[in-house]
Formats: C-alpha cells, sequence, structure tokens
C-alpha cells in the first residue's frame, strides 16, 4: 500500500504540466514552511490582545513552538539514521523525481524532516489558538502531500514525520510550560519588553482606568 500511494500520487507529476510541478516544489520547499511562520506572528498578534495571564500562556506556546519544532528535528537525526530507509526513487523505477530531488539521494527517507517540523509548528500553533492550529496542522499536511507528490518520501515517511512532530509538542509541552511561564510571566512585568506579551493599549489600560477613577476621599466628599 505505501508504494502503491507513492506511485499514485507521483504519477500526477507525470501528468501536470512543468509550471505546476515547479509551483509545487517551491511551496513544499519554501511556501508551506513561511506560511506556518506567519501563521505563529498572527497568533502572536492577537494573542497580545488577550488578558495578561491568557496573553503569558499563549505566548508561552508560541515561544515552544518553535523550539520543539527544532527539537523533533534534532530527534529525528539519529532516528533516520538508525532505520537508513533509502530514498524511493533509489529503490522504485518510473518515479518523476521532481526538482533537484535526486540531489537528495545521500540522505534517508524514514522520517521526513518537512513532515516533522511543519506538523510540530502546526501543533505548537494549536495550543496558542485553536482555530489558526487547525489552519496550521492542515498546512503541515499540504507539506506532506508535497513531499510524495515530489517523490522523495514514501506516504509512511510523511506520517512517521507528523507522529513524531506531534509527539515532541505534546509530551513535552507541560515541561516547556512550566520552564516558559515564569520567564514569560518576568517579560510581561518588564515596562521595556512588557509590549512582547501584551499590546501597549492592554498594558496602559489599567493604569489610565485607575488614573481616571474618582479618589474614594473625593466620592466621601
Amino acid at each position: 500500500m505505501d508504494v502503491s500511494l507513492l506511485y499514485e500520487l507521483n504519477g500526477l507529476a507525470g501528468r501536470a504540466p512543468d509550471w505546476f510541478d515547479r509551483g509545487v516544489a517551491l511551496l513544499g520547499a519554501y511556501g508551506i514552511p513561511l506560511a506556518l511562520v506567519l501563521l505563529l506572528l498572527w497568533c502572536w498578534r492577537g494573542a497580545r490582545r488577550q488578558d495578561e495571564t491568557t496573553a503569558a500562556e499563549s505566548f508561552a506556546a508560541l515561544v515552544w513552538a518553535p523550539l520543539a519544532a527544532a527539537t523533533a528535528l534534532l530527534v529525528n537525526m539519529p532516528l533516520r539514521e538508525f532505520v537508513a530507509r533509502p530514498r524511493p526513487f533509489l529503490q522504485h523505477d518510473g518515479l518523476d523525481v521532481l526538482t533537484g530531488a535526486s540531489g537528495q539521494a545521500s540522505g534517508f527517507s524514514f522520517v521526513s524532516d518537512h513532515a516533522t517540523f511543519t506538523m510540530a509548528l502546526g501543533v505548537g500553533a494549536f495550543l496558542a489558538h485553536r482555530r489558526l492550529g487547525l489552519l496550521g496542522i492542515g498546512l503541515a499536511l499540504a507539506e506532506g502531500l508535497c513531499r510524495v507528490y515530489l517523490g522523495v518520501h514514501y506516504p509512511t515517511d510523511v506520517v512517521g514525520g507528523f507522529a513524531l512532530g506531534t509527539a515532541v509538542v505534546l509530551l513535552l509541552a507541560p515541561l516547556a510550560m512550566a520552564l516558559l511561564g515564569p520567564l514569560v510571566r518576568a517579560v510581561a512585568r518588564s515596562p521595556h519588553a512588557g509590549w512582547l506579551v501584551r499590546a501597549r493599549e492592554r498594558v496602559l489600560a489599567r493604569p489610565v482606568e485607575l488614573a481616571q477613577r474618582p479618589a474614594e476621599s473625593d466620592l466621601a466628599a
């Protein structure tokens, strides 16, 4: 089934025009990872407008997302060497290998770095913002399809990457939040760096409100 799905998805490349193949290659290499980075920034923009406690939690989750993605890639390095699965185009004839994919022949196939990295970012975004996180997970799924379409990974390589990225984010999240939480709360209280966690108007709203509130002595008078 793994090989048959590979041939079916990669077979679409043989029937598609060249411009479409180049577009998929660019999308998988740069477009989707960049879109996920922009999505995290958009989540950060919205998180800064929340109340202090929620904003700190969301910011900590957004910091954890790229850290988790990097951690997942580090975990994948010995895993790939241990499994040592060759690239599919080295073992199966008739695959349409696109856009310099043959240059990746020196690397192993299981699990996919791209699938691992993008899914970790997507799940990390989900911890901070459910709706945008679902969009991020959808982008990661599209990245996996791109890798199989290009002929550089088996479908199970991609599924393994999804599982690895998700596991690293979720299993280490409690420890990461425990470590990042105090640091983020300290940044939020800082007069110089507090804007990173909360929007300036939110930070200043309470002091202004207190300044405009009549003093108790005035009310008594």
